[in-house]
């Protein structure tokens, strides 16, 4: 059992920590390893705020993961010896139900009708659905960012299910600065005529909100030092050729938050990014 993606769908109606529920609710995942006969060798991995759950490539899917380097035989999470699942975040719209999905009250896209999400719902999905899957131990949580958030939540809330917990890049609660960066990150979108007051048509998305909420998020995934090291101030091949628009990029970090700003507004949702 490895490989591509699958789908379960919890039962339903799945409550939130908020109070409200979601009349139905599934979740995308992937698998790499084998599940022992005791159940016991469980590696529950959560995402960050934008990835699916392709996290390492498989003979089902031979594309490269976003932590390919960490999962597979031998590497840090061995899958030679763990069974290794990942799910793609409820909210998501790589799969799972999310802003984008279809709500089956109405048959239309739930938009901002999606109701308000929290940390402790992405654990508590992703406990719900290891419990449909027959799993109720795991071995290890684990997770970085958001992830590393979340995998936190399922340790404090079922202390009893979780034997390690390794968590990357995260904390207990957002900082000043952070909280600061995410308020000028959502009014990028919002301020977007083509937002449309969260219910633009499909296919017609905020892109340009999208793009400069993308970068300014990038901005604060790195320190200072790490810019520093990767790009200095080494300029782009182009910017002295005939042609260069006034105030066109000129370093290659620029060029770096232009290209994954452009490459993630074609995959991402954005009340996805905004929920």
């Amino acid at each position: 059992m490895s490989g591509a993606t699958k789908y379960i769908h919890l039962d339903g109606p799945f409550p939130l920590y908020r109070g409200v529920a979601l009349p139905e609710a599934t979740l995308a995942y992937e698998t790499w390893g084998e599940l022992s006969r005791d159940r016991d060798n469980v590696v529950l991995l959560f995402t960050g705020m934008s990835p699916s759950a392709h996290a390492a490539s498989s003979l089902e899917d031979p594309s490269r993961g976003w932590w390919e380097f960490m999962i597979g035989p031998g590497r840090a999470i061995d899958t030679s010896r763990y069974f290794v699942i990942c799910f793609n975040n409820l909210g998501s719209c790589f799969g799972s139900t999310g802003p984008a999905s279809v709500n089956p009250e109405t048959g239309q896209p739930y938009r901002l009708d999606f109701p308000e999400l929290s940390v402790e719902d992405i654990a508590r999905s992703q406990r719900e659905a290891l419990r449909q899957m027959g799993i109720s131990r795991i071995h290890a949580a684990v997770g970085a960012s958001l992830g590393g958030m979340s995998a936190l939540s399922y340790a404090v809330e079922f202390p009893d299910e979780v034997d390690e917990l390794v968590i990357i890049s995260a904390a207990t609660r957002a900082t000043p600065f952070a909280i600061a960066i995410r308020s000028l990150q959502r009014d990028c979108i919002k301020t977007d005529p083509a937002w449309a007051g969260g219910y633009y048509r499909e296919g017609e998305q905020p892109q340009e909100g999208m793009r400069l909420a993308r970068k300014m998020g990038l901005m604060s995934y790195r320190s200072p030092q790490e810019w520093q090291h990767r790009f200095g101030r080494t300029r782009v091949e182009w910017m002295d050729e005939p042609g260069t628009e006034p105030f066109d990029i000129e370093f290659q970090v620029e060029s770096y938050l232009e290209a994954n700003a452009l490459k993630f507004i074609k995959v991402c949702d954005a009340n996805t990014y905004l929920y």
